[in-house]
């Protein structure tokens, strides 16, 4: 009750101010550019409350308190009117909108959900139009199903059909804590949500065991290559450590040998490397 009086207090407020004509408008946003008149800046403001308290009626349905829209919307008209250039012969409340619609929606953005959304542009527009166009569009035909208005909405907002299904999800449900316990048909807990997520990732130890193995097999690896001559170890960078292999032909080309002569030397290399990993996994069993 002291939120709704409080929220009554403000609106009232608001629309007492009086209105400004434009000259006077001109000539306090000139105060304030050209001397910082923080009393003339004001005025600019409180003049334009009313402005601020019906803006933010728009966003009420997104469940958010009306006065913590108001302070926001208040904060961006604060903004408008320091950047105000009065030379450009505009009304303020003009200019004054945007920013005003900015300051609130980035506030819904950040407060709707714990999980942040609408980061671009077209996200933003999908989130605070898709009610509004799923609307009208069932008013307009009430057998259109749920893909097709998907589909239509997608297309006028410039978006995908997955994007709008996913966020039409979001907006239809609230945020639930993983921490919530689940309540069985006998009354009964049954535990939290967070108890019954399961992950495909290794357990930690073997993360651990496989981080382990994986660089004594980078040793023992590196180690073996040391067995190989200059051109053993040229031919089994090309044919097997490469995203791309190199063909015995183009090889042979390469080191002025035949592409037969290659494969031998491909084969005695790898018999060395075999041998030499062979020996290192047998000390390691004995170590």
């Amino acid at each position: 009750m002291a939120t709704t009086t409080a929220d009554r207090r403000m609106i009232k407020l608001a629309m007492s101010a009086p209105y400004l004509e434009r000259e006077e408008e001109q000539a306090l946003a000139q105060a304030w550019k050209d001397n910082k008149d923080q009393e003339a800046r004001n005025r600019i403001a409180m003049a334009h409350m009313r402005l601020v308290v019906s803006m933010a009626g728009r966003f009420r349905n997104f469940g958010l308190p009306l006065g913590d829209l108001v302070q926001e919307g208040y904060i961006g008209l604060l903004e408008a009117a320091a950047r105000f250039e009065p030379e450009r012969q505009v009304r303020f409340s003009t200019y004054a909108s945007w920013w005003i619609r900015a300051s609130i929606q980035d506030y819904v953005l950040r407060n709707w959900s714990i999980v942040r959304g609408g980061t671009s542009s077209a996200q933003k527009a999908l989130f605070f139009n898709l009610r509004r166009l799923r609307a009208r569009l069932a008013r307009g035909d009430a057998h259109l199903t749920s893909e097709a208005m998907h589909q239509e909405i997608a297309a006028a907002l410039g978006v995908s059909t997955a994007d709008v299904r996913t966020m039409d999800a979001r907006l239809s449900s609230s945020d639930i804590s993983l921490q919530a316990p689940i309540s069985s048909a006998e009354g009964e807990s049954g535990g939290s949500r967070l108890e019954f997520l399961t992950s495909d990732a290794p357990l930690p130890d073997e993360q651990a065991v496989d981080s382990i193995d994986g660089e004594r097999r980078r040793h023992w690896l590196h180690s073996a290559l040391g067995q190989l001559n200059e051109r053993e170890m040229k031919i089994i960078r090309a044919r097997r450590l490469t995203e791309n292999g190199a063909t015995l032909e183009e090889l042979g080309i390469l080191l002025g040998i035949s592409k037969e002569r290659v494969r031998q030397i491909e084969n005695r290399a790898l018999e060395k490397l075999k041998a030499a990993l062979v020996n290192k996994t047998t000390d390691f069993a004995y170590a």
